[in-house]
């Protein structure tokens, strides 16, 4: 019976290790490649494959090393107002356009003019973009709240509805509102945010 587990653990890793080197997050890609290492110990002790343990022994350790790095490191966050006829920025929604339009389906590459609208800067890269229509009762309604998919780890999330959470402050905002999610990844991002559904939408008080 252990025989049989450990063969299943062993196509298990092979079929991790191949999915994390499909994965264009790090941080994803860390995890993923930990899973298969330690399913590849756990093989080469039960049928006794040193070189097998031995070399994903070292290899698990890499990349619990390299997420404790990932995890660990600071980083600097800010805020930028754009205009709605930024070339810097029509380039950046021109470039990810493809995956702008499967999470923001709805969302054209002209729409960038709104009452907020500012990209997150991580370490001086564009990380993410939003543009939102607000109301007089402070309700900004999203039209796209876009991370690329190397920065989609949640500290860009994090950063703009806590740390970031004065900007929005000042831009009289009161709540965030999602009319609609075309996302089934974007809506899990929602949840960890904290958004709640309500009457078919998705919202979050701001400082809350």
């Amino acid at each position: 019976m252990l025989h049989l587990i450990a063969q299943i653990l062993g196509y298990s890793a092979s079929l991790l290790l191949a999915i994390s080197l499909m994965v264009n997050n790090n941080i994803r890609f860390r995890w993923i490649n930990s899973s298969a290492n330690l399913c590849f110990v756990t093989y080469g002790i039960v049928f006794q494959i040193w070189p097998v343990l031995i070399t994903n022994s070292i290899l698990l350790c890499i990349n619990l090393y390299a997420l404790r790095k990932i995890y660990l490191r600071q980083e600097k966050f800010d805020l930028v107002d754009f205009s709605g006829d930024s070339a810097l920025v029509g380039k950046f929604l021109e470039f990810y356009a493809k995956d702008i339009h499967a999470y923001f389906p709805s969302f054209k590459l002209n729409e960038t003019n709104g009452q907020l609208h500012f990209v997150v800067l991580r370490d001086l890269v564009i990380a993410n973009i939003f543009v939102a229509s607000l109301d007089a009762e402070g309700s900004a309604s999203v039209r796209i709240n876009y991370t690329v998919p190397k920065y989609r780890d949640y500290k860009v999330g994090r950063f703009l509805f806590e740390e970031g959470n004065h900007y929005l402050v000042q831009k009289g905002v009161k709540k965030i509102i999602y009319d609609h999610v075309d996302n089934d990844q974007h809506l899990d991002f929602l949840k960890k945010m904290g958004f709640r559904e309500a009457g078919g939408k998705w919202e979050k008080e701001v400082g809350k």
